[in-house]
């Protein structure tokens, strides 16, 4: 037992690590991190990366000085060098992966803030024909999961678009998803974000340090870039070379989101999972989540 979350204990397994040594051994791009070596031996089991001295997006972007460090420019470099590392794993590797915990703390940082996907660990495989997976087990981090996996057990590579799209919003923004608190109304985040776009305010999501470096047009596409991500139904969700696409034509006109998952307010919700938090501050845990059927 490594930790605990609001759904229980968490676990470290042998087999998620052998999975993250099989698969990130095959992968090679720019915004992946590489694995440089592994060792097992009686119970030490370690996995050697490629040094990342910035450490983790999450180190910066919700820290209420390093958040400065981070500029529009430098943000807007990380999202979507974020977004050509899920098209690679998505569709242009050899293998086709879904991710399953893509969060902050999983988004490492080279010498010059270059963004890196982390963490394999509880990646999965798509073979053939394969569009998406049930599972009885669910595995990831409260707050990046789409509701179909959430509630479901379903996991496909929308399910990593859902997660994209909460970054998305949390780097524009500097706030969390999980955790995240208004006077107004008791959504999450993302559920501010849809309100404020829906009135028209979607620049008051931004992040105030970027009051002076800020693109007003390229931050209202990522936000609509952002929601369309996060929508409710799987199907509705862009794949990620759309997203890629998006994100580097401001000329191409967007469609409208519709509603994101996961916008019924906390306070009126009968789902009581959905009420759980462990931890506003520092890295969320990855949790495992028996599903009953």
């Amino acid at each position: 037992m490594i930790g605990e979350g609001g759904f229980g204990p968490v676990y470290k397994g042998l087999e998620e690590f052998k999975n993250e040594v099989a698969l990130i051994g095959k992968l090679q791009h720019r915004n992946l991190v590489a694995l440089v070596g592994s060792c097992v031996e009686g119970d030490e089991r370690i996995l050697i990366y490629e040094y990342m001295p910035n450490q983790s997006l999450d180190y910066f972007i919700f820290d209420k000085v390093r958040r400065e460090l981070l500029s529009w420019k430098k943000r807007f470099e990380i999202v979507t060098g974020i977004a050509r590392g899920l098209l690679y794993i998505h569709q242009d590797s050899k293998l086709q992966i879904v991710h399953r915990d893509l969060k902050t703390s999983n988004i490492l940082l080279d010498n010059n803030l270059n963004p890196k996907i982390s963490d394999f660990g509880l990646a999965r495989i798509f073979r053939g024909d394969d569009t998406e997976v049930n599972t009885k087990i669910i595995v990831g981090t409260y707050g990046y999961m789409s509701p179909e996996y959430a509630t479901e057990g379903i996991f496909s590579l929308k399910s990593d678009v859902y997660s994209f799209g909460v970054l998305l919003i949390e780097i524009i923004s500097g706030k969390r998803n999980k955790g995240f608190c208004h006077l107004d109304h008791h959504h999450n985040l993302i559920g501010h974000a849809w309100l404020l776009w829906n009135d028209g305010r979607t620049l008051e999501l931004m992040d105030r340090c970027l009051k002076d470096s800020y693109n007003e047009s390229q931050i209202q596409r990522c936000i609509q870039v952002g929601l369309l991500c996060v929508q409710k139904f799987p199907e509705n969700r862009p794949d990620m070379s759309s997203v890629v696409f998006m994100l580097a034509n401001e000329d191409v006109a967007l469609p409208r989101p519709s509603e994101p998952g996961f916008f019924t307010e906390r306070g009126l919700s009968t789902d009581t999972s959905s009420s759980k938090d462990t931890s506003n501050t520092g890295n969320a845990l990855s949790i495992t989540i028996p599903v009953g059927r």
